[in-house]
């Protein structure tokens, strides 16, 4: 853990003193997942599409590849969202929201990836739990949230609420 952003990290955000930046939150992750689902799957059929081109220019050879179409979508599909300087996907974006880590480490890819991989087996396993568990959460925070150290909360809100405690203006997250 590097020290300079341990000391530099401010504090989380608490839903009784900025009750903006958790607002409406699970609705917006819950359409934030159906937007991502949408476009992972638009995704997964132009793969597929090239790879049936694909395999039958290779005589049958590229087919071989439509194993891994789905899963190396989701894997680029998080590591180009999640992992970028913007910290969310396409589906997180249009609903205003942002991952923050809550460890004092930085959003980097691994933990992006991480992130994902424990949402989807979290999901995959339960998902009436996982949203259950974010309704007695005090920052709304889903089981995956917990387990890897992240928080979700509202983009722009969370951008003023860093700035005022941030007295050089450098964003902080």
């Amino acid at each position: 853990m590097d020290q300079t952003y341990q000391n530099s990290r401010p504090t989380l955000p608490d839903p009784s003193t900025a009750p903006e930046l958790f607002e409406g939150l699970l609705t917006r992750r819950v359409a934030a997942w159906f937007i991502d689902v949408v476009v992972m799957s638009a995704m997964i059929v132009a793969f597929s599409i090239v790879g049936l081109v694909a395999g039958f220019l290779t005589f049958g050879l590229a087919w071989l590849a439509l194993i891994v179409v789905v899963p190396a979508t989701v894997v680029l599909y998080y590591g180009a969202t999640l992992g970028s300087a913007k910290r969310a996907t396409l589906g997180m974006q249009a609903m205003d929201l942002v991952l923050t880590p809550t460890r004092g480490q930085p959003l980097n890819g691994p933990m992006a990836f991480v992130h994902a991989a424990v949402f989807w087996v979290t999901i995959w396993i339960s998902w009436p739990i996982s949203l259950l568990v974010a309704l007695f959460t005090p920052r709304r925070q889903m089981i995956h949230d917990l387990i890897v150290g992240t928080l979700m909360v509202r983009r722009s809100p969370m951008e003023r609420h860093w700035r005022g405690q941030n007295p050089r203006n450098e964003p902080a997250y």
